[in-house]
């Protein structure tokens, strides 16, 4: 069985989890500090920490993995991206505090210090923009270093910013935008690579069903054109033929967040016997 990083503790890890038992990919685990689980008897998880999941991989030791992209470009390892998860989305970015008068990235001086537990990318990012600025490394809680006078300003991720505004810091620029992304390393045998790639296409086809119902529908004649409207559906909805009457049936695949605009269309329409079901996997 090919082996599977996945992150070891944390909302990311509870998330993985989620998304491999929905694509019947099940993590059994023996216990709760168990290194290891079968993956629906297919696959065999490893856990360990996010930040190690990029050198597990491109060393290895497991065929691929789940973390966040922030954590892999800051790896710098060279490994293949299979495909977005679409979670654990956040921001790696650059922030000031409020008072320092420093509104955008331009108005950082040279020799600034810029605390981070991400020296690899932000000296990068400095680098690349021409700007010399010391890193300071940090492990954690930096959103405090500006206020110990540690460093200046700071790199950090965010997702919705409201931890950097409380701790009185500016956003200035943003470094890189991270989700959850399945890895691999470059170098498989063909058997491999196609087992991966039946990984990608489960995990995938539970993704593309979130946030997706299948409706169902019995609709006058008269009004499909109408209907056709109402329902695109992935490619158009799909009409069946009713014995015996006025009536088509009509299925399709539609947004679950318009759900009840939808419904109240088709009642409005004339149409009958609506039912709306969960989708579990959807492959395009």
């Amino acid at each position: 069985m090919l082996k599977i990083a996945l992150p070891n503790k944390g909302r990311l890890s509870d998330e993985v989890r989620e998304l491999f038992n929905d694509a019947g990919l099940e993590v059994k685990v023996r216990g709760e500090r168990a290194l290891t689980a079968s993956l629906g008897g297919e696959f065999e998880a490893i856990f360990v920490r996010a930040q190690d999941i990029p050198e597990f991989v491109a060393d290895g030791a497991a065929a691929a993995g789940v973390t966040g992209w922030d954590l892999v470009c800051e790896s710098g390892r060279d490994l293949d991206l299979l495909m977005d998860l679409e979670f654990g989305r956040c921001r790696l970015v650059v922030a000031a505090r409020e008072e320092s008068g420093i509104q955008k990235l331009e108005d950082i001086q040279d020799g600034v210090r810029v605390a981070s537990s991400f020296t690899r990318l932000t000296q990068e990012f400095f680098t690349k923009r021409g700007q010399k600025v010391t890193v300071v490394p940090v492990s954690g809680a930096t959103e405090i270093a500006p206020h110990l006078g540690i460093a200046d300003i700071i790199v950090d991720l965010t997702s919705t910013g409201s931890t950097l505004k409380m701790n009185g810091l500016r956003e200035v620029g943003t470094i890189v935008q991270s989700s959850a992304r399945l890895i691999a390393r470059k170098d498989h045998t063909p058997e491999a690579a196609a087992k991966l790639e039946e990984l990608r296409q489960a995990l995938s086809s539970v993704l593309a069903a979130r946030g997706k119902r299948y409706l169902m529908a019995n609709v006058p004649r008269s009004v499909l054109p109408s209907v056709r409207e109402v329902l695109p559906g992935l490619n158009g909805p799909t009409v069946v033929d009713v014995q015996g009457g006025d009536f088509v049936a009509v299925h399709a695949v539609v947004p679950a967040k318009s759900i009840y605009r939808t419904i109240a269309a088709l009642k409005n329409l004339g149409c009958e016997g609506i039912l709306v079901t969960r989708i579990e996997r959807l492959m395009p």
